[in-house]
């Protein structure tokens, strides 16, 4: 069985975007750095039409997602870990 969870390495430490459900502990992993860039959508699936419908579709998030308040969820998972450490 494979699961691919994206995930940021940090300061040593691999941070996933969400926690694997149905996994034992000690289960084996491979981890593959990424080069910085743009992701290839046609790769993955997705055409020009998908992609500018997609686009489209979050468009009305972007003023939001870009404010200077949203800059506490660049580090979420890591500010959570601190705060419930405490």
């Amino acid at each position: 069985m494979l699961i691919t969870i994206e995930g940021v390495y940090r300061n040593g430490q691999i941070e996933l975007a969400e926690t694997p459900t149905d996994l034992s502990a000690g289960t084996r992993v491979l981890v593959t750095f990424l080069a910085p860039g743009p992701v290839d959508l046609e790769q993955r699936g997705i055409d020009k039409a998908q992609a500018a419908e997609l686009r489209a579709r979050l468009a009305p998030f972007a003023d939001d997602w870009d404010s200077p308040e949203m800059a506490v969820y660049d580090d979420y998972e890591a500010n959570r870990r601190e705060l419930e450490a405490g």
